[in-house]
């Protein structure tokens, strides 16, 4: 069965979300993190992609604060993203309480230091996150989506997975925060190009129906947050969907 991970993306203390990744279209929803964890695990969910975007800005996690409240009060996993860059900062995640790390701008920046993680913390721990301009090109970008790379994603896929990746979190950024449905074309070629690594797909989830698609598409995971911020996707749905699956 997939599993559903909610997005709770923090800056200045705000859970907030953007459009496109443009920091103009940005929107603060008011929510406390921790209240709004406590809420995903009351109705089944049991793990959250929790995203440092004062760090991804920065280059270097800030938000371990909201790491070590989640995971105090709640028995949630967490997978932790947002400018982690050096061993240092793996290890203040999970002394924060983090149960993964994810990471995209190091591994293009230093391909080398990001694939001794996956040897050093092990593969469980550790997912590459690889999110594209767009579908066609399949050109990464990094630093909060903010800077292009000229890597392309299969290129840096056929790197990492000779080197043991397992996990790979990939979002059509053109997607993301619009409400127009997964790319689901594009995390099929994945799919096939690597079948035996586990797919986590982000952008565009408008509701249920396109969870189920994707988990019969065998998809590993799903990171949703739009289409539950503005009110489309119900927690009460995804509970139902959450124990029938089981």
């Amino acid at each position: 069965m997939i599993q559903v991970i909610p997005s709770i993306a923090i800056r200045k203390g705000q859970v907030v979300k953007m459009r496109k990744g443009d920091p103009a279209s940005e929107k603060a929803y008011g929510e406390n993190p921790l209240d709004l964890a406590k809420r995903f695990e009351e109705h089944g969910i049991e793990v959250v992609h929790l995203v440092d975007l004062d760090g991804a800005e920065r280059g270097a996690p800030v938000n371990y604060h909201i790491v070590e409240q989640i995971a105090g009060y709640t028995d949630l996993k967490i997978d932790f993203t947002g400018g982690i860059s050096t061993d240092g900062d793996i290890s203040k995640a999970y002394e924060a309480g983090a149960d993964y790390i994810t990471a995209s701008s190091i591994a293009i920046a230093n391909p080398e230091l990001f694939a001794s993680w996956i040897m050093s913390y092990g593969r469980e721990k550790i997912t590459l996150g690889a999110d594209v301009t767009d579908i066609t090109t399949k050109k990464l970008l990094f630093r909060g989506w903010q800077k292009k790379s000229e890597l392309t994603l299969f290129d840096h896929l056929d790197y990492f997975y000779s080197r043991g990746l397992k996990y790979v979190k990939s979002t059509d950024v053109s997607r993301d925060g619009v409400l127009e449905g997964p790319a689901f074309g594009f995390y099929q070629e994945i799919r096939e190009r690597f079948p035996e690594i586990c797919v986590l797909a982000s952008g565009g989830v408008r509701g249920l129906d396109d969870i189920k698609r994707l988990n019969d598409m065998g998809i590993f995971a799903v990171i949703f947050g739009k289409a539950y911020y503005e009110g489309i996707l119900k927690l009460k749905d995804l509970e139902q969907f959450i124990a029938h699956a089981k």
